[in-house]
């Protein structure tokens, strides 16, 4: 009988499951004003929403997820954090101008994080204009932020937040973007039919 080297286990992401989905689509509906509708005064559909969701999961297995901001190598610091120093508000502005500086003098020799965040991820997705837009990005993270109150039963929390604790991995990430995508498709509103002139 041949030996068998038993298989390092994959370790699945979060489940989303299906009473979770419906809690969500519940919670979608108490909402006060439309989930749907993003900062144009819009409503994004359900398939634009979905589509940005499955770009941002593509995004993040290209360049990978972090789980928080990690940018480059501050040599006279423990860390500066943001790859792009005008976005990181926690940056002081000395902060800032030794970094730009750095990486004008060192150039190539900077470590450079390209992973993203979840937050990074869906607004790189918005700007692309590909996959999605500012809307459908705002749109998404709303979306993100019903699932994951139904599915930790807190009315206060974020996706974002969420996927900043400690013990997230790359698979729980997945796991919420998919979810989220497939309730989108599923209970977002649907295209309106043009209409003929």
């Amino acid at each position: 009988m041949p030996k068998t080297t038993p298989k390092t286990p994959v370790v699945p992401g979060v489940v989303f499951s299906e009473v979770t989905l419906n809690t969500t689509q519940e919670i979608l509906a108490q909402s006060i004003g439309s989930v749907w509708i993003g900062p144009s005064g819009e409503e994004s559909t359900g398939e634009a929403v979905a589509r940005h969701l499955e770009a941002t999961v593509t995004l993040l297995d290209k360049d990978g997820w972090s789980r928080l901001p990690s940018y480059f190598l501050d040599r006279d610091e423990e860390q500066a954090s943001g790859a792009n120093p005008a976005d990181d508000e926690s940056l002081t502005v000395k902060q800032m101008i030794r970094a730009v500086l750095r990486f004008l003098h060192d150039g190539p020799d900077i470590e450079l994080d390209l992973r993203r965040t979840l937050d990074d991820a869906l607004r790189h997705v918005g700007e692309d204009g590909g996959h999605g837009d500012p809307d459908t990005a705002r749109v998404a993270g709303y979306v993100l932020d019903r699932l994951i109150q139904a599915h930790t039963g807190s009315a206060n929390a974020h996706a974002t937040a969420w996927a900043e604790r400690h013990t997230r991995t790359h698979a729980d990430i997945t796991a919420l973007l998919t979810a989220g995508a497939r309730l989108a498709r599923t209970h977002g509103p649907a295209a309106i039919p043009a209409r003929a002139a």
